[in-house]
């Protein structure tokens, strides 16, 4: 039998692609185990395997320099002394300033106000919560900053921040660049700055700032005054960090990867927006329902100063019937809902302990575009809002008013 020309072309071409077949077949086999060793590096090295690792991680070398917002009195740091403020004969003047991203020029108006009429206390405990705690640590050191938060808020610099990353970030970490808050932060939180917080954390003041751990679904307090004070030689890049995780909202910024520990096994948290959780960072849950006063004497007082940097109040507004502005719309009633439900438990909280119950938000509807979120003109409007409200009288009310 004659082979043809055609039956030797076949038969080659198929010794080829079986050739072909078996050896793609071997380079598979070979990556399986690589891929799985890869992966298995990324569960064991870079994140917490389960909730329970999770739970009893802790930040290598600080000890008890944070807490959870939902602890159990018996779960809260046993290093009390470094938690709780010194009390003055007097009692406490406590701050505490809330989300809002570019109303918080509203706060730093409320602070130079403050500042001019030569009333502002020097606090004994100062919290904030996403762009309440960038300004946080600035208004914790006192007027002495006023004029670097004028800056920040009111000059235009910040519009730099809602640099977007492209189209592209929808599908990846955030739709906006880390880079520019990273950067303002590393500008305004220097050396300088740690060490100040540190003194004035050895004095016995306090400040603290909100993050949340979106693994856990946990909010969590940092003891900012132990971080500077704690002589570790990474403390300034842990304290820019957590400022930075307070305020990136989640998806518009990509959350910051803290590293923790749990039974020597070191990994990564993920840490996002204080405000997911709370907008305004008063005192842990359980110590809010069980009506004990902050303060020993009854001769004390304790000042509770709360700046809200949004409305309480409705606000009209036609809202298209698009997706992303029904979203957008929908969020911004949560947050406010959310802020007046904490607001109620903290003024419950200062009637049952005779606290003085102080708060301050914007009470008129300006202009503002959530495609132009750092505009300045508004910045500049809620900053002069803040401004003239404090030095007219008319700013602080002592009952939550959300009409």
């Amino acid at each position: 039998m004659t082979v043809s020309q055609q039956e030797i072309h076949d038969s080659r071409r198929g010794r080829l692609v079986t050739s072909f077949a078996q050896a793609l077949t071997r380079a598979l086999v070979a990556l399986v185990p690589i891929v799985f060793i890869l992966s298995g590096c990324m569960q064991t090295f870079d994140r917490a395997l389960d909730a329970q690792e999770a739970d009893r991680a802790s930040i290598t070398g600080y000890g008890d320099i944070r807490s959870y917002l939902d602890a159990r009195l018996d779960e809260f740091p046993r290093n009390a002394g470094d938690w709780a403020p010194a009390t003055k004969s007097s009692g406490l003047d406590v701050l505490m300033i809330s989300g809002g991203g570019s109303a918080g020029a509203f706060s730093v108006g409320v602070l130079s106000a403050w500042s001019a009429s030569q009333t502002r206390p020097e606090f004994d405990v100062v919290t904030g919560v996403s762009t309440g705690a960038l300004i946080a640590p600035l208004a914790f050191l006192g007027s002495a900053y006023d004029d670097t938060l004028v800056h920040l808020y009111t000059s235009g610099v910040a519009k730099d921040l809602a640099r977007s990353k492209s189209l592209g970030g929808l599908l990846g970490s955030s739709l906006l660049s880390a880079e520019p808050l990273s950067r303002m932060v590393e500008r305004f939180i220097t050396p300088e700055v740690l060490e100040q917080v540190a003194a004035e954390h050895r004095k016995g003041r306090r400040l603290f700032v909100l993050t949340t751990n979106l693994d856990t679904q946990r909010a969590v307090i940092w003891n900012m005054g132990a971080i500077a004070g704690s002589n570790r030689p990474n403390a300034l890049k842990l304290f820019r960090n957590i400022l930075v995780a307070s305020a990136s909202i989640p998806g518009v910024y990509p959350a910051v990867m803290i590293e923790a520990e749990a039974g020597g096994r070191h990994f990564k948290e993920m840490h996002s927006d204080g405000g997911s959780a709370s907008q305004v960072l008063m005192l842990p849950q359980t110590l809010l329902a069980s009506g004990e006063s902050l303060v020993p004497a009854k001769r004390q007082n304790v000042n509770f100063y709360v700046i809200v940097n949004n409305a309480l109040m409705p606000e009209f507004a036609s809202t298209p019937d698009r997706t992303l502005s029904v979203i957008a719309r929908a969020y911004s009633i949560f947050v406010k809902s959310q802020t007046q439900s904490a607001l109620t438990a903290l003024y419950n909280y200062s009637k049952l302990t005779r606290a003085r119950f102080q708060l301050a938000s914007i009470d008129v509807q300006l202009p503002y575009s959530m495609s132009d979120p750092f505009n300045t003109d508004y910045m500049r409007a809620v900053y002069n809002l803040g401004y003239a409200e404090l030095s007219a009288g008319t700013l602080w009310k002592d009952s939550p008013v959300f009409r």
